[in-house]
């Protein structure tokens, strides 16, 4: 045990030096509190008899300070600065990243790069892109971990529990992701984007998502032109390893496949922070204007719906409304339409996959009248039996109908077959017997002269 302190000194165990890798090696950039937010959502309803919100908090951000600090001595984590909310702000070095890419399963190049000098601006893009995620995920707390705790902390955690969930877990996201629109993942050329957020979690209905982070402090214009950026990457494509070109995005994420002709790019999703001096609700709508030439789709009046081909979805919402709504609510704008909808509606076009699904049930229903006419038609030609009158089973009528295959009484049904088979075969044994019996008698008439002439030969005396 001696041992074991020495090594760690802060008394860490192996769970919770992990959870800071994984938490720090997907968001780059974190505080204790995040981390724990994460990593240990039900810690948020402990310590709630602290008579402080300051100390309540620094209560239940204890465990993972003290393990952020043993990968401190281990050369994996370093101090980073701290936010401007004076909050300590914790970064993986080569190292740790390295330890953390073990844990998360991912590749170099898939954990991605890291934000230059964080710590030293207060960490506030950083702190928006982590607050961004955690809103997104919605981490639910394990009630099992808050018996005995007071009983408006159950209820709270309870509500938690409760609410809609969230998009994916911590392993779903990536940040700081190269976009290269020339050179490699791992070398990508000057000009390419670089994508704050990425999230993969088809099985939540958002298979693949890029996100954009701005606390209201970059202009508008800028924020536009990155989207040129994403749609020079979207469109380049690269051979995959089947030696097929393709997009080189469908080379690294699986999405689904373009159905009927359209090409939708994946959707970027801008997330707004009013902390800057500019109005989030004037950048959003500055941005879409600047924009449309990328996400403004054509309508089909005939069809009712519009078809993004060559477009990019974007959508927009602020970070206040993710907070309060959470994915599953009405706090996405998509660009070009009136109204806040969910984001799983937002990314999608609801108005072509019902109208595509309208058409595949017509063509279902019309194939089915088809197969039952041919059906019908089939059947009005189907033979009966000349004896009896039963039409042909399908496999009696496939018999009579194969040259190759002679069948005996082609005009009658299996069983009345049989048994015209039986009669003749019957007729054939009745035969047979009658001619052996006309052979037996004739052969019995030829013989019966020559043996009375045996009987009546005269006898002669001696």
């Amino acid at each position: 045990m001696a041992g074991k302190r020495k090594t760690n000194e802060a008394g860490s165990t192996n769970d919770l030096r992990a959870d800071v890798l994984s938490v720090l090696g997907v968001l780059k950039v974190a505080t204790a509190d995040q981390i724990q937010r994460l990593a240990s959502p039900h810690l948020s309803y402990r310590h709630t008899l602290k008579k402080t919100p300051a100390m309540r908090k620094e209560a239940r951000t204890a465990s993972h300070r003290g393990a952020a600090n043993d990968l401190r001595r281990h050369g994996l984590l370093v101090d980073g600065g701290r936010t401007r909310g004076n909050e300590e702000v914790r970064i993986l070095t080569a190292a740790g990243l390295a330890a953390a890419g073990l844990d998360l399963d991912r590749e170099p190049e898939e954990i991605g790069g890291m934000p230059k000098s964080a710590g030293r601006s207060g960490a506030s893009h950083p702190m928006t892109v982590n607050e961004t995620v955690i809103a997104l995920i919605r981490p639910k707390p394990d009630l099992d971990l808050l018996v005995g705790q007071p009983a408006e902390a159950v209820a709270a955690a309870q509500a938690a529990v409760d609410a809609p969930d969230g998009i994916g877990t911590l392993t779903s996201y990536a940040t700081e992701v190269a976009l290269p629109v020339k050179g490699t993942w791992k070398n990508p050329a000057i000009g390419s984007a670089r994508a704050d957020v990425v999230v993969t979690a088809p099985g939540d209905g958002v298979p693949l998502l890029f996100i954009e982070v701005d606390n209201c402090t970059e202009e508008a214009v800028l924020i536009a032109a990155k989207f040129d950026k994403y749609m020079r990457f979207f469109r380049r494509q690269e051979k995959d390893t089947d030696g097929k070109e393709k997009p080189m995005w469908r080379t690294r994420w699986t999405a689904p496949a373009w159905e009927q002709y359209e090409r939708v790019h994946p959707p970027v999703l801008l997330v707004f922070h009013q902390a800057g001096k500019r109005s989030a609700t004037a950048q959003m709508e500055r941005v879409a204007d600047l924009t449309r030439h990328h996400w403004q789709g054509r309508w089909y009046e005939e069809r009712g719906y519009h078809s993004y081909d060559g477009c990019i979805p974007i959508v927009a919402t602020t970070l206040e409304r993710l907070r309060e709504h959470g994915p599953a609510g009405p706090a996405f704008w998509r660009y070009g339409r009136d109204h806040l909808e969910p984001l799983r509606h937002a990314i999608g076009n609801h108005r072509r996959d019902t109208y595509l699904a309208r058409r595949r049930q017509a063509a279902r229903e019309e194939e089915r009248r088809r197969e039952e006419e041919r059906a019908a038609e089939r059947e009005a030609t189907r033979p009966v039996c000349a004896d009896c009158g039963a039409k042909f089973t399908d496999d009696r009528w496939r018999a009579v109908g194969y040259t190759h295959r002679p069948e005996s009484h082609k005009h009658l049904c299996e069983d009345c077959q049989s048994r015209a088979v039986a009669a003749e075969q019957q007729a054939k044994a009745d035969e047979r017997e009658r001619q052996e019996q006309d052979r037996l008698r004739q052969q019995a008439e030829e013989e019966a002269p020559a043996q009375k002439a045996g009987r009546w030969r005269p006898r002669f005396r001696n």
